[in-house]
């Protein structure tokens, strides 16, 4: 879903661009403080020192705001999902970080964890898990044909995808994972997280059998 824009200014106009700055950030401070459920309209438009009528002026209520707000670290976060295709699984010769974008996805839920633990837990936005779920299938979804098409295009539109059922499965695999560490106050680190997600990840991008459960995917 994309912000409602019902300013008269251009959408690439800087004062819009600042004042949808100003209430990205100020959702984000609040999300640290308290469950989205219980930040207002009222609350956001007071901490981003804006009136009332501007913020309507760019979004519908706050649950737009906070996909939007999501939007630029889920793209960032997007670039480091890996491959189904186990040729891009992103080898790593060191013995400490066997996958070092794995780790970068889930550091980047630590780094962020206030946030997404209040968006993507029970008390969050049915909105936001949607968006983050479709982008991640998205990029799970290009990622694993760059080898049969050489392409370096950007991730696929979540809405032009077809059904890709490997591309949704590891997209809903990743963001439960990551949502339960961060539910639990992330117990372990980005690292061991990667060391236990990425020979799971493997065994369903190869058809093999998933370690310790007997089970071929």
């Amino acid at each position: 879903m994309t912000a409602t824009n019902n300013s008269s200014a251009p959408p690439g106009d800087r004062r819009v661009r600042r004042t949808r700055t100003a209430l990205q950030r100020a959702l984000i401070d609040l999300v640290e403080e308290r469950d989205l459920a219980q930040i207002s309209v009222a609350d956001v438009v007071d901490r981003a020192e804006v009136n009332r009528s501007t913020f309507y002026d760019h979004y519908r209520d706050v649950h737009e705001l906070a996909e939007a707000a999501s939007t630029s670290m889920i793209d960032d976060l997007i670039g480091v999902v890996i491959a189904l295709d186990p040729a891009h699984a992103n080898p790593s010769d060191s013995p400490e970080d066997p996958d070092p974008p794995l780790t970068a996805f889930f550091a980047h839920f630590a780094e962020h964890a206030g946030l997404y633990r209040s968006l993507l837990g029970p008390t969050g936005s049915a909105r936001v898990i949607e968006h983050v779920r479709l982008r991640t299938a998205a990029a799970a979804h290009t990622s694993r044909h760059l080898a049969a098409t050489e392409s370096t295009s950007d991730t696929a539109d979540p809405a032009d995808m077809p059904h890709d059922v490997p591309a949704a499965f590891v997209a809903g695999a990743l963001i439960g994972v990551a949502t339960d560490w961060l539910q639990r106050g992330c117990p372990r680190t980005p690292v061991e997280m990667t060391r236990l997600t990425k020979p799971l990840l493997i065994a369903v991008s190869a058809g093999g059998e998933v370690p310790g459960s007997g089970y071929r995917t």
